[in-house]
């Protein structure tokens, strides 16, 4: 009997293109690490002194959820997960663009400053790259399982 006329071979399903393999690792990783900082940063920061920058560690609270939801989506895989990343990677990239912008344009507005100030120059510019980076992988990793080949 070959494996395709079992019933149990025959009925499995196609297993989900994976999104945290190869490139994706790296995303993984960046993403995990970014998550952990931004968290950290903006609970102790709100704990610490909530009063001198609200704006700033909500932003950096608001971030770190988004990272944590790329790296779920990254790690579970699936195409769902893979569209579900991608509209957080847009959504990243968005809020990175338009905070780094508005602390620039008025720096008042920041005592503090949040993982996306400046475009993320205190963080190497990771946060501006990164999403940029994750849509490109993401876009990649569709096209990848669509067609069914390996990385």
């Amino acid at each position: 009997m070959s494996d395709a006329d079992r019933p149990e071979v025959a009925t499995a399903p196609k297993p989900a293109f994976e999104l945290g393999t190869g490139p994706g690792r790296v995303l993984v990783w960046f993403y995990g690490v970014f998550t952990v900082a931004a968290a950290s940063r903006s609970i102790v920061q709100m704990i610490m002194d909530f009063d001198r920058a609200p704006l700033a560690y909500v932003l950096s609270a608001v971030a770190a959820v988004v990272y944590g939801f790329i790296t779920y989506s990254l790690v579970r895989g699936g195409e769902k997960a893979r569209r579900a990343a991608l509209v957080c990677c847009a959504a990243e990239l968005l809020g990175v663009l338009v905070v780094g912008a508005w602390t620039l344009a008025e720096p008042a507005a920041f005592p503090d400053a949040t993982v996306w100030s400046d475009f993320g120059m205190g963080y190497l510019f990771i946060p501006v790259i990164l999403p940029v980076t994750g849509m490109i992988w993401l876009r990649r990793a569709k096209t990848v399982a669509v067609r069914g080949l390996p990385l």
